[in-house]
Formats: C-alpha cells, structure tokens, sequence
C-alpha cells in the first residue's frame, strides 16, 4: 500500500523527504512504498507494534541502514551524497542510552558532543545534566544511575544541539518520570519553535502543545 504522509504536497517547503521506501527483514517485508515529508516545526511520530520497523526506518533516515528501495532526501538532495552536511543537522539518539560504565555522567555528555563534531565545557554539559534533573550526579559513574537517569543524560544532548536542526530520536519518554518528561517536552516545543524539526518513535502521545504540528506516521 502507497502511503504518502506530512506535509509534501503543501506551500510550505519540505525539508525531510522520504520517498518510496521500502524494508525487509529476511523473507518479510516490514513496510513498502512509504513517503513522508517534513517541513520546519513539524513533529512526526512513528507507531507501531512490536516489529513493525519503527527503529528501522529511523536508522534508514539517518543513513546507519539502507533500503531495500526508496531515498532519504535532506534539502532536496539524497543524505548518502551529503553525509557530512547532513550530519552536521542531525541528532540521532536511540532506544538504548548507551553510556560507559566507567565514565561520570558528564564524561559520557562529552563524549557523546564529541562523536558527534561538537564539543561541550563542562560548565555547558553542567547546565545540561543540572536541568535534565542530574545535579549533584555530575560526577557520579554512570554504572550506578538508574535506567531513568541513564536516558536523561543522552537526552541532555538535546539541550547542547545548537543549531542541528533535525532530531530523530528512538522511544525518548522511555524510563522518564513524571518531571523529565515535562523536561524533555519542553526542549522538543523549543525546538519546533525554533523551526526544527523532530522525528519519534513513542507508545504514548507526546505532551507538545497544539502549536506545534503532530503527523502520526502508522507502521
């Protein structure tokens, strides 16, 4: 089934476009023929059951798998011959908060900045951490966080992004309590206000207000 999603045939001009794109696992075909677009302020969430692709095709629009058919454009052209301006605009954090162990919580904050081209004081990553509800666990190694607090400093990253204008983000309201929620809802309403743009996978409705456009993406 041809699925054409977002706001592609709109006056406002996409940023993010995916065209016919097409997944398989083994012999099983996950989605085909699937388009989408997104234009700047526009929050797309992916849904789906368990299986369905959803962490698939966000590794697809980041560039870490290929299609089995279709194209990932970023500004009209397609991401495998821009890689390094694309992610130059990219945020990619996934299901998994993978941090080591052995490193504090804003020794993984750096390193994460600096896998990515960007690189943080420690009073930025500080600020961070502090507003991502880690005071006083800055230094702390990250084998004794809880799961919860393991995701809030990945999710800090997203306070550091810059000007990175795109966020694809893998289940990212996972492990959160009541609080980081509302932390990381309210960095992703400034974002679209800034005119970003966020792609995500959730199970739950994401708590952004009506000002800023939602187009669910069904798998």
């Amino acid at each position: 089934m041809r699925r054409s999603i977002g706001r592609s045939g709109s006056r406002v001009r996409a940023v993010l476009v995916v065209k016919d794109l097409e997944a398989r696992r083994g012999r099983r075909v996950l989605f085909t023929a699937l388009s989408l677009a997104a234009a700047q302020g526009q929050l797309l969430r992916v849904q789906g059951a368990n299986g369905a692709g959803k962490t698939t095709l966000l590794r697809m629009l980041v560039g870490l798998s290929t299609p089995t058919a279709g194209t990932v454009l970023w500004c009209g052209q397609p991401i495998a011959g821009q890689r390094e301006v694309f992610h130059r605009d990219l945020v990619y954090l996934g299901h998994a908060a993978a941090l080591k162990d052995d490193l504090t919580a804003m020794e993984n904050l750096q390193a994460m900045g600096l896998q990515g081209g960007d690189r943080f004081s420690p009073p930025e990553a500080g600020t961070a951490l502090a507003a991502a509800g880690l005071r006083g666990r800055e230094h702390l190694p990250a084998r004794v966080l809880s799961q919860g607090q393991r995701r809030r400093v990945a999710l800090a990253r997203l306070a550091l992004s810059g000007p990175r204008r795109l966020w694809v983000l893998d289940e990212p309201f996972n492990a959160l309590d009541t609080a980081a929620t509302e932390w990381l809802a309210g960095l992703l309403r400034e974002h679209l206000a800034d005119g970003g743009i966020v792609v995500l996978t959730s199970h739950q409705p994401v708590p952004v207000d009506g000002a800023h456009e939602q187009v669910s993406v069904p798998l």
